[in-house]
C-alpha cells in the first residue's frame, strides 16, 4: 500500500535509538528524508542513518538539546538552509528524573518539563516558521501512560507527559486553520534502554506482561507503525487526540 508520503521531509528528535530510532527508519521506508536529532553519541545516530540511506530516503543529522531555544533555532536554520521545508515533525526526546516524591527537587521538575513537554513549543515555531507547501504538515508528539496512569517514582515524569498532552489538544486547535495537524501516541510498556533508568524495571516488565491481553509487551516497532499512520492523509481528521498504543494494557481494571 502506497502510504503517500514519499518525498516528505521529517525531523525526529531523539532519534538515535528506540522508539525514535524505529519511528525514523518506519517513516524512510515510506520515501521519506529523515533528520535525526541526538545530543551525545553520535555513533548510533550514524548508524540511524545508514538504515535510513539502506532505504534509499535521505538522512540529516542534526545534534542538538530540544530543551534549548538556541540548539533548536540552529537545527532549523540547518534544516532550512538545506532543505528549505519540514513536513513531519515527531517530539519524542524525553528524559526525567525518577525518585520518590520526598527526594524530588523544583530543579528535577523544571529540567523534566522543560525537555518533556516545553520542547514541543519551540520545535513546533520551528516548523511554523519554515515555508509551508501545499499539503497539510504533521506534528506527532510521543507520551505514555504515565499521563493518566499512577507509576512508581514517576511523577515528574508522568506530569510533563500529561502536560505534553494538554499542549496538543491546544496546539491542534490552533494550528488546524494554518494547515498544522498536531496528535500524540502514548505508549505502553516498552523494553528500551530508558526503562534500564527504573529502579523497578523487571517487576514493571513482568507486570506489564501478565495484565497485557495482547499477550507480550510493546515494541518500538508498534509505536512507529501508529505515527506513521498519524503522518498520512488517512488521519487527516484525527486532530488533538492521543492515541494509545498498549495491546489493551489500560483497559483492564
Amino acid at each position: 500500500m502506497q502510504l503517500g508520503l514519499a518525498g516528505k521531509k521529517a525531523l525526529i528528535t531523539g532519534a538515535s535509538r528506540g522508539i525514535g530510532r524505529a519511528i525514523a527508519v518506519a517513516l524512510a521506508r515510506e520515501g521519506v528524508d529523515v533528520a535525526i536529532n541526538f545530543l551525545r553519541h553520535k555513533a548510533p545516530a550514524e548508524q540511524v542513518a545508514a538504515e535510513i540511506e539502506a532505504c534509499c530516503s535521505k538522512a540529516l543529522l542534526l545534534r542538538g538539546n530540544v530543551a534549548d531555544e538556541e540548539h533548536v533555532r540552529r537545527m532549523f536554520a540547518e534544516i532550512r538552509e538545506i532543505w528549505g521545508r519540514l513536513d513531519i515533525l515527531v517530539s519524542n526526546a524525553a528524559s526525567g528524573v525518577l525518585k520518590p516524591a520526598e527526594e524530588l527537587s523544583l530543579h528535577h521538575l523544571n529540567w523534566t518539563m522543560n525537555i518533556n513537554a516545553g520542547a514541543l513549543l519551540p520545535l513546533v515555531q520551528g516548523m511554523l516558521r519554515l515555508p509551508a507547501g501545499d499539503a497539510e504538515r504533521v506534528v506527532v508528539a510521543v507520551s505514555s501512560l504515565g499521563a493518566v496512569r499512577a507509576i512508581p517514582n514517576y511523577t515528574l515524569v508522568g506530569a510533563s507527559k500529561a502536560a505534553l498532552e494538554s499542549m496538543v489538544r491546544h496546539l491542534a486547535a490552533e494550528l488546524a486553520p494554518k494547515g498544522v495537524r498536531v496528535n500524540a501516541v502514548s505508549a505502553g510498556t516498552v523494553d528500551t534502554d530508558a526503562l534500564k533508568h527504573f529502579p523497578n524495571r523487571e517487576q514493571l516488565l513482568e507486570e506489564s506482561r501478565r495484565r497485557t491481553p495482547a499477550g507480550r509487551l510493546i515494541t518500538p516497532q508498534d509505536v512507529a507503525n501508529a505515527v506513521v499512520f498519524l503522518c498520512t492523509d488517512n488521519a487527516s481528521m484525527i486532530r488533538g487526540q492521543t492515541i494509545v498504543v498498549d495491546g489493551g494494557y489500560s483497559i483492564v481494571a
